[in-house]
């Protein structure tokens, strides 16, 4: 059975969000280990020592040794949950490895062979990456570290599965009970796209094209238009400006006394 990390975990007694809470604050990390047909047993790991391991690929597809006070226990990482906005680690959960029993775990897929294939090395297509990682079966005696792909022989177009990725003795792939599919493939790049043409220069005519007609959108004003008034004859006065102001200054002058009422004719009574 592989090795690849051994940290220290402690009992945890106590339980719940407010316990979990305190404990995150003192640089402590809650996590729950279970499986191999006992029962969930909760610990507290040290929350900087699961940072360094963390940023280790490995972690996450290795058998890992817990030290629980006097006794040892193998384990594997089944997820690790982190705060949506700071570096660091809420929970972790774990599940006990027995070397008779098979486990399940997810293994990067590492991809060799992408710049000499012919797809992109002659044919100048790009390698588009559908799956990175796969969860396999196996003991874990038999466990790899990683599973790899050859794309060295693969041309525009072409498309390889999980069904092509070459498995170590022991190791299946129990997802291929149910589906194949596609890992990676070459094509052909995407044709870029035009720029826009802004604005101002689509509003400039074309050689040759006749103006514009005066009063038009986007026309020029004539020479001695006044300002303000697009497409205005040369000399012509602002009659309207005129007569606007007549109507102020009547407006203005004091109102005329009305007429007296009309006598009545004939005498005096």
């Amino acid at each position: 059975m592989r090795i690849s990390f051994t940290f220290g975990a402690d009992i945890r007694a106590t339980q719940g969000k407010g316990a979990s809470r305190r404990l995150r604050h003192t640089g402590k990390v809650p996590a729950i280990l279970y499986g191999a047909h006992q029962d969930a047993q909760a610990l507290t790991l040290d929350q900087q020592n699961l940072l360094t391991m963390i940023a280790d690929e490995r972690f996450y597809s290795s058998i890992v040794q817990l030290k629980i006070g006097e006794r040892t226990q193998e384990a594997i990482i089944k997820d690790v949950q982190m705060h949506p906005a700071r570096n660091l680690v809420v929970h972790v959960d774990l599940q006990r490895v027995v070397e008779t029993e098979k486990i399940r775990i997810r293994l990067p897929i590492h991809f060799k062979g992408e710049t000499i294939s012919p797809g992109v090395k002659s044919q100048g297509g790009v390698v588009s990456h559908m799956r990175t990682d796969v969860e396999v079966s196996c003991l874990p005696k038999d466990l790899p570290e990683f599973l790899q792909l050859d794309l060295s022989e693969m041309s525009l177009n072409d498309t390889k599965f999980l069904a092509d990725i070459p498995l170590p003795a022991g190791v299946a792939i129990p997802e291929l009970t149910r589906r194949n599919d596609p890992v990676v493939s070459i094509h052909a790049p995407r044709a870029e796209e035009p720029e826009p043409v802004a604005a101002e220069v689509a509003a400039v005519p074309a050689e040759g094209a006749a103006p514009a007609a005066p009063g038009a959108p986007g026309a020029a004003p004539p020479a001695g238009a006044a300002p303000g008034a697009p497409g205005a004859a040369p000399g012509a006065p602002a009659a309207a400006g005129d007569a606007r102001k007549g109507e102020e200054k009547k407006e203005a002058a004091p109102g005329k006394k009305e007429a007296a009422p009309a006598k009545k004719e004939g005498g005096r009574k």
